[in-house]
This record gives C-alpha cells, sequence and structure tokens, in this order.
C-alpha cells in the first residue's frame, strides 16, 4: 500500500515484520490518524467518492526510486483501457520499498500477526476519465495472508516474498526476493536515508506528478478497474540511495543507466475504498 508513532527501541524488520512492539496508545494512534486523514481534502483532484472506504493503512520509510523510460516499453504490460501518463514527454517507472503498518478493515482495529509487514510495489502512471491513478506492475509482500487477501479484493499481481529491513544510523538497508515465481529472480537490495526538509509537492512539479494520485487501476475479466484512495498530501523528501541489486522491473523493460530520481516520506495514513469496474 507512513512514521508510526512506537516504543522507541532499535527496530529491525524480517519477513514477519519487524520486532520492535507497538505500546497500546501507539496501537490505537494510527487507526485515529487513517481516519481524520479524511478531514483534510481541499488538496484532492477530485471530490472523495460515495459510499464509505473499506481499508485503512499506515505506510512508513518509503523510498520512492524513479527512472525516465519509454511508453513504448510500458505499453505491453499495461491495459489498453487507460493511458499511459507522461511529463516533459517521459513516462516513469517507480520502484518504493516500506513497510506497513496498523492494516485493518473499517471499523476494526488492527489485527495482531496480520497487520504489519514489509512490502515493494513496482509501478507506473496512467488515466483513465480524467482520474490519474497508479498502475501496478508487481507488489511484493512478506505477508502470505496479505498477498492472498489483496489479489482476492483488489485483483492486484501481489506475490510472496522474503524481505528484510533494518535500520543503521540514518540508513535503512532494504532486501526484497520474491518466493515461488518463475526462473528469473526478482531481487531488491539497497539502503537508503532521507536528506532534506519533508515538504508538499509543488503544484505543476514532477515530484507532484508521481506523488499525489488518489486511485489505483487494475484489470479483471477484460474490464478495467478503479479504488479510490485518499491520504493528506505526500510529505516528500529528497533522498539518497545506494541500490546493489534490481531486477525488479518487468520483462522486456530495460532500466536506463543513470541514477533514479529519489524521494522519501517517513509516513503517510491512508484509506481506501473497494475495488469498482470503471
Amino acid at each position: 500500500m507512513v512514521a508510526l508513532a512506537r516504543a522507541r527501541v532499535a527496530p529491525r524488520w524480517s519477513d514477519q515484520g519487524y520486532s520492535a512492539r507497538l505500546t497500546p496508545p501507539a496501537f490505537l494512534e494510527a487507526p485515529v490518524r487513517q481516519a481524520e486523514s479524511l478531514e483534510d481534502t481541499a488538496h484532492r483532484p477530485w471530490p472523495l467518492p460515495p459510499g464509505q472506504w473499506v481499508m485503512g493503512q499506515t505506510w512508513e520509510s518509503l523510498l520512492f526510486a524513479h527512472w525516465r523510460v519509454p511508453v513504448a516499453s510500458l505499453r505491453p504490460h499495461v491495459a489498453s483501457g487507460v493511458e499511459i501518463d507522461t511529463f516533459d514527454g517521459s513516462a516513469w517507472l517507480g520502484i518504493t520499498p516500506f513497510r506497513v503498518e496498523a492494516l485493518r478493515l473499517r471499523g476494526l482495529p488492527p489485527a495482531p500477526g496480520v497487520s504489519r509487514f514489509l512490502e515493494l510495489n513496482v509501478r507506473t502512471y496512467v488515466t483513465r476519465d480524467a482520474k490519474p491513478g497508479i498502475w501496478y506492475f508487481s507488489l511484493d509482500a512478506a505477508r502470505r495472508l496479505a498477498v492472498e487477501a489483496a489479489r482476492r479484493a483488489y485483483r492486484l499481481p501481489y506475490h510472496q516474498a522474503r524481505m528484510r529491513s533494518e535500520r543503521r544510523a540514518d540508513w535503512i538497508h532494504y532486501e526484497s526476493t520474491r518466493v515461488g515465481g518463475p526462473e528469473r529472480p526478482y531481487v531488491f537490495s539497497g539502503r537508503y536515508r532521507p536528506t532534506g526538509t519533508p515538504a508538499p509537492a509543488a503544484d505543476g512539479s514532477l515530484e507532484h506528478f508521481l506523488a499525489e494520485r488518489y486511485c489505483l487501476y487494475t484489470e479483471h475479466d477484460g474490464r478495467i478497474h478503479r479504488a479510490e484512495i485518499h491520504h493528506p498530501p505526500w510529505p516528500i523528501q529528497p533522498a539518497q540511495a545506494a541500490i546493489e541489486l534490481n531486477t525488479m522491473a518487468p520483462d522486456g523493460i530495460e532500466l536506463p543507466a543513470e541514477p533514479p530520481l529519489l524521494h522519501f516520506a517517513a509516513r503517510q495514513d491512508v484509506v481506501i475504498w473497494p475495488l469498482e469496474p470503471v
């Protein structure tokens, strides 16, 4: 699907999340923040959708690594029912490692043992009916139940992965290896950290184009579906990263040799509506 208040211990993350345990006040704080995000809607490009949101999540310690790529290289991997978005003539492929906290259904607290895990997604940006959104090529997660539930409820290409993350000083070290896939490995290994002050992206900027999107798209049974999303404006920071290994791009898409554009976000609180056919 980012910094949840928690006990101040040195966090270490693995396939099952990270070892620091939330205190009871922190356990309740994230759901409150998720619901309260709906009080701020002035930044949205269109009104909140009708009906009720069904899921809340908090995302922590996100790296946004983006590469310019030709539209033609993405087109075979994106359904024809959506238009690939471009900025200054280029499409963009993003790889985003992060941590999910406080995943829950509306009206319920986060479920112990299943509400926190590592995730890494590979994405690009698309539009349908004047609503810019996200198209996911893949989403790797360390929690099997979350993978299966998301595949069924949102028809997204989730995969189970072995994942580890550890904070060392101000660097976040992150590793992910997909489990049970085809012979080609899908692996990410690297470290990253923020380097500047967080601030909302300026309207019309590349950062705004990449971050401020309030729906996701997927294809199911030959038809485009959309899930609406809401969150506060992204608190974007410049970032540094040393990516040692990255084979996460879809087959046939070669990432350029130049370094990626890098941003960091410490936390985002999100609510999500059901998947609906367009």
